[in-house]
């Protein structure tokens, strides 16, 4: 009988990487951004996983989800995702403790599918040989410059979907619509994140403006926690213009309520939040059954095998600091080609490896 390979305790490492410009929204500012990586050891092979979030998260991975794992086969994720839910209860589903257990499901799927010799898109099955992406980033910080270099270059590259961030000053906002329109041309689609910064009767008047500039998406123009002002704008929205929102989702229950608000057109999750590729698969079921389709939140080296293999991944995000930090801190990092990319099916697992000496460089 083959020896079921067993989990040892994650490894974690931080690391936080400057932005390579001031960068902000439409409700924050931030000039850095953390990565929380935890490595799992069982039969000779190395899974990675990470989230992106504050260094808390490493404390808790050691000294609360180590001990739920340890010593469960690798091959039952299931089970091992089951004891970390165990473990958290007291502490608090939402926030951290959710984006710990992200962390290191994530690492547990890139373990099974090395132990497999397989992707992670092989391990789960492809519907799709390559995934779309939208280029993301034109933040609120950047003069027009550069906000026109960013997005037009994406477009330049065969993106067919670029987004932009407004709500900071929205006075601004109609003519950093003009130039990045200016910039994209007329067959690349343009997208916008509010990131919740506007009442919902400021996110009304927004988007017929917004329309005025062939706007397609509409993300978080009020909080997401307001299901009633998302609804209010999906139902009054100039039409074409999707009501997006969902990268906040810790667990099913997040998404089945926005879900059964009708309050959006498309749900985003975010496999380094919502409990790992194992919470974004159970996202992605939720969506079906609603008949709305998901889109993946950032994370792009993690998402695009988990976006492959769901017949109803529309893209994924092409974030620009997450870009920058996976090619930085990994080798094997995705890379586009036509705005779409392609999961890479030699590599095994996310098909990452870490540089070691470029994390050391960058660790908390």
């Amino acid at each position: 009988m083959r020896d079921v390979p067993k989990l040892t305790a994650p490894r974690v490492t931080v690391a936080r990487v400057p932005t390579d410009a001031p960068e902000s929204d439409g409700t924050l500012q931030w000039d850095a951004t953390t990565l929380v990586l935890a490595e799992i050891e069982a039969g000779g092979c190395t899974g990675l996983g990470y989230t992106y979030s504050d260094p808390a998260i490493g404390a808790y991975i050691r000294d609360t989800l180590a001990q739920a794992i340890a010593g469960t086969s690798a091959f039952d994720i299931p089970a091992a995702h089951r004891a970390m839910q165990q473990a958290l209860r007291n502490d608090g589903r939402a926030g951290i403790a959710s984006m710990a257990v992200s962390a290191v499901d994530n690492a547990l799927w890139d373990l099974k599918a090395r132990l497999l010799d397989l992707s992670v898109a092989q391990l789960l099955g492809q519907a799709q040989d390559s995934v779309a992406l939208y280029g993301s980033g034109g933040f609120t910080s950047y003069d027009d410059d550069r906000l026109a270099r960013q997005l037009g270059g994406w477009a330049d590259d065969g993106f067919a979907f670029v987004k932009m961030k407004v709500g900071r000053d929205p006075a601004r906002d109609p003519e950093r619509l003009r130039v990045a329109r200016e910039a994209i041309g007329t067959d690349c689609q343009l997208f916008v994140d509010a990131n919740g910064a506007f009442t919902r009767k400021q996110a009304l008047a927004m988007a017929e403006h917004f329309a005025h500039h062939n706007v397609r998406w509409f993300e978080e123009p009020v909080s997401s926690d307001d299901l009633a002002g998302l609804r209010l704008l999906r139902d009054r929205a100039p039409p074409g213009m999707a009501i997006t929102a969902g990268e906040y989702g810790y667990d099913p229950w997040y998404f089945r309520r926005m879900l059964q608000a009708g309050a959006v057109d498309v749900i985003q999750a975010d496999a380094t939040r919502c409990c790992g590729i194992t919470g974004f698969l159970k996202a992605a079921r939720l969506a079906e059954a609603f008949h709305v389709p998901i889109s993946a939140h950032c994370a792009p080296a993690l998402h695009l095998h988990v976006c492959a293999a769901l017949p109803d991944a529309l893209h994924l995000e092409w974030f620009h600091d997450h870009v920058r930090i996976e090619h930085m801190l990994f080798d094997g990092a995705p890379k586009p080609s036509g705005g779409r990319a392609v999961p890479d099916p030699a590599r095994p697992g996310f098909g990452l490896e870490p540089r070691r000496s470029e994390i050391a460089r960058h660790a908390v």
